[in-house]
């Protein structure tokens, strides 16, 4: 296939899909590796695509900004969509589970569904630990400093007392999902603690809306399939193959 032609096709699917990896290229080109990155760095130097580690993502798949959003302002979008997925993540958690409870809005609106009271909740979110309380659950928290924008416990301090527990299952929040970029997150204190938490839990899930996929915020804390993913609709076909996404549906 000449090179044109072959730029032309690898731009399709990245605007199809969202993002591409450089094995998918090499199959459905039919070139080598080393071609499809040859290719990749051109197209990235053009400013037509934006070269990730292993693929490629299109141009408007980056966050527009690498900070993080206010709590207040988060709670209200796609309030249907985190609902459903805080409804089916809460049903997940059974009698005699250790559960941590990441930081974030999603994560909040779980404590909403959480009907289980012979579980043990961990969490770094001083509003979560108190909501949990308040619904006569066992809740301790995590030390650290304290984040305003995300309301969460964050640091080296935290990601050290997360390794006294081997948590059977744990409900984290992301800012990104993408096939290549795999999970992230504006900060890298929060990273920290929220990759920690994964590899502490049995069964970490992923909760993550529709409006998340083919985002990349700047700090990856996981790979695509290094846990459950918890969403409503898998809207873009890149996706479409792994077998870790859960769906759930809006009411």
């Amino acid at each position: 296939m000449l090179l044109e032609k072959r730029l032309e096709e690898i731009l399709k699917l990245v605007e199809k899909n969202g993002s591409v990896t450089v094995q998918e290229l090499t199959e459905h080109l039919q070139a080598s590796e080393s071609t499809i990155r040859r290719d990749l760095c051109l197209l990235d130097e053009e400013g037509r695509l934006n070269k990730v580690h292993g693929g490629a993502t299109a141009i408007n798949a980056y966050y527009a900004s690498g900070k993080d959003v206010e709590v207040e302002y988060r709670k209200n979008l796609n309030r249907e969509e985190k609902t459903a997925i805080a409804r089916y993540a809460a049903s997940l958690i059974k009698p005699g589970d250790l559960v941590y409870l990441d930081a974030g809005t999603t994560t909040e609106r779980m404590i909403d569904f959480i009907t289980e009271k012979k579980a043990v909740y961990v969490t770094n979110a001083i509003g979560h630990a108190r909501r949990l309380v308040e619904i006569g659950c066992e809740a301790h928290i995590l030390g650290g400093k304290f984040k305003l924008s995300t309301e969460a416990i964050v640091g080296i301090e935290t990601v050290s007392e997360l390794e006294k527990f081997n948590f059977t299952t744990g409900f984290i929040g992301t800012n990104g999902i993408s096939r290549t970029a795999g999970f992230s997150t504006p900060d890298i204190e929060e990273a920290m603690v929220k990759r920690k938490a994964v590899i502490q839990c049995r069964r970490p899930y992923i909760l993550g809306d529709p409006a998340k996929f083919n985002q990349i915020a700047p700090v990856t804390f996981a790979g695509i399939e290094d846990a459950e993913l918890i969403t409503t609709e898998i809207r873009h076909d890149s996706f479409r193959d792994l077998k870790n996404i859960m769906e759930t549906t809006v009411k």
